[in-house]
């Protein structure tokens, strides 16, 4: 029953073929233009606020505004682009983001008190695009029924580990290199650009889910418990950017070499990199569940030495470590959406593991910062190793909520219905008595991020 094309393994999708899908470039780049400052904006925030003050501790406290702020705005943004559309809701908000960074730069540089630039902070924050996941509601609208689909979501998945850990490169760079402010005009510019180009492709934009249009009610992606085990996951991976982060600039300052900062995070960006590629390339035969859990193990205990390095060498060979095992936690986590989540909350529910990250990064700038001031660097990294071990523990106790209990995806009205039914019964994980028939005809193997696809292909 399998066809000659299913079976030629030069056929499977690729990276290559993703991007040959028309118009797809077209919002890829702006797209991409427009998201790597998220990665920018709390690093730039922190070495401009700590040079200016002179204190870690400071700087945490505005950056973590702007993160927590961010947090709170996101899941709304992603309801409103929902509802009203990408553009209507990215031009005004990325003209706004624009204004509220420059004037956090401006009052930063013109020494303001603390209390003031935590005010800035808060519409500075509040307003950060949520361009990542439109990217993917547009890849989801033009691939519908389509087997790029699952690659569209690991190119996705991809993107956004090189948006996470280049963009704290480039802003340290800059900050470093350039001037303290730079970061933050780079962040401010970037998004401004990228996000007006990526609003105006107009022609790729999903179509909105207003409720009245069927006269269903709107499922919110929170009401879903596997939802809310993610967002505590991911809590624990945003810890990890924030307090590594904070420490690792304090570590270079006291061994007095500032441009060591930019090395050690790059040396963590590349092993979150090259794991974040394989995870793409592996046919995997366990499920996205367990792989997310294992994952996190490995994560929690490369956090957990990170405060004994006492050299660059080390710290930056710990660094490459926890680098290599946030990829397999971030992306499987991601993707788990799919399974979770039906397709009308999706935006929304990519904006609450978004803005998770933003808010344990912001919390763990704090702490992070309060420590390293009173104690030094190494007491920073305690607040990664703390921060996953918690959520590790919660994963653990909470992994049956991460199984799909109904199908979370729509069957495919072009397929026969005979194999469109089985199929999604497989695919989001129904009871082995309703399975069981059809077992051989359409046994899956797991493959790249978390996603199905028949044996036949791999």
């Amino acid at each position: 029953m399998t066809s000659a094309v299913t079976t030629d393994k030069s056929a499977r999708p690729g990276y290559g073929q993703l991007l040959r899908t028309p118009g797809a470039l077209g919002f890829v780049l702006p797209g991409f233009a427009a998201r790597l400052p998220f990665g920018m904006l709390t690093i730039s925030i922190l070495l401009l606020v700590q040079h200016t003050t002179g204190s870690y501790g400071s700087a945490g406290i505005v950056a973590a505004v702007t993160g927590i702020s961010m947090a709170l705005s996101a899941p709304l943004m992603g309801i409103f682009t929902d509802r009203f559309g990408q553009s209507a809701v990215l031009v005004p908000v990325v003209l706004a983001h624009a204004a509220a960074v420059t004037g956090l730069a401006a009052l930063a540089l013109a020494d303001a008190d603390v209390w003031l630039l935590a005010l800035a902070a808060i519409p500075a924050g509040a307003s950060v695009p949520q361009v990542g996941p439109m990217v993917r509601a547009r890849w989801a609208a033009r691939l519908e029924g389509s087997p790029l689909l699952p690659t569209a979501a690991a190119f996705e998945s991809v993107t956004d580990e090189f948006t996470f850990v280049v963009g704290p490169v480039l802003a340290t760079a800059l900050c470093t290199g350039v001037h303290p402010a730079a970061g933050l005009v780079t962040e401010a510019t970037l998004t401004l650009l990228g996000g007006l180009l990526f609003a105006a492709r107009r022609a790729s934009q999903p179509t909105t889910h207003a409720p009245s249009a069927t006269g269903a009610k709107r499922a919110f992606a929170l009401s879903y418990p596997g939802l809310r085990v993610l967002i505590f996951a991911f809590l624990g991976i945003g810890a990890v950017f924030g307090g590594m982060q904070v420490s690792l600039a304090a570590f270079s300052n006291e061994i007095g070499n500032p441009g060591a900062n930019g090395l050690l995070y790059g040396v963590f960006a590349a092993g979150n990199m090259i794991a974040g590629i394989a995870m793409g390339a592996v046919a995997w035969k366990i499920g996205p569940r367990r792989r997310l859990i294992l994952g996190y193990i490995g994560l929690t205990a490369a956090a957990s030495v990170l405060w004994a390095a006492n050299s660059v060498i080390l710290l930056g060979a710990l660094g490459l470590v926890v680098g290599l095992f946030i990829a397999p936690a971030l992306i499987t986590g991601y993707t788990m959406v799919e399974q979770l989540i039906p397709a009308n909350a999706r935006t929304e529910a990519f904006t609450w593991l978004t803005g998770s990250i933003a808010f344990g990064q912001a919390v763990a700038v704090i702490l992070a910062g309060r420590l390293t001031d009173a104690h030094g660097s190494s007491y920073g990294f305690l607040v990664p190793m703390a921060a996953t071990a918690l959520a590790l523990a919660t994963l653990l106790a909470l992994r049956a909520k991460l199984a799909p209990k109904a199908p979370s995806r729509i069957v495919n009205s072009s397929a026969p219905d005979g194999e469109a039914a089985a199929a999604d019964a497989v695919t989001v994980g129904a009871t082995p008595a309703a399975t069981s028939s059809q077992a051989p005809r359409n046994r899956v193997n797991e493959r790249g991020m978390g996603h199905r696809v028949p044996v036949a292909v791999d």
